[in-house]
């Protein structure tokens, strides 16, 4: 999404919370070269969406990209890779002609 190629590295955390009472439920690190930030603000500049959904949208399609890359010979993964690519493809060409 854009030509920045910088090694970024995120550290994502995920807890549930009960009767407010926050329990982790795991955590991992996940590295690229994209600017989450710079994709919500991407995101939210085209406008239809608010910043919380911008977020949740930047994370799971960064997300999903890395773990279909990884695993080009799953099955499912194949099936669903192209119809995952023409989605993002356009995210990309709306995020631009914006």
């Amino acid at each position: 999404m854009e030509n920045d190629k910088v090694k970024r590295s995120y550290h994502f955390q995920v807890a549930e919370v009960v009767d407010n009472k926050v329990k982790d439920v795991f955590n991992f690190n996940f590295g690229g070269h994209h600017d989450l930030e710079n994709l919500v603000d991407k995101a939210v500049a085209v406008g239809n969406i608010t910043e919380k959904h911008a977020r949740q949208l930047v994370c799971g399609v960064r997300l999903l990209h890395h773990v279909l890359k990884k695993y080009p010979d799953n099955e499912a993964f194949k099936a669903f890779a192209p119809k995952f690519k023409e989605f993002k493809d356009a995210l990309k060409d709306q995020a631009n002609s914006k």
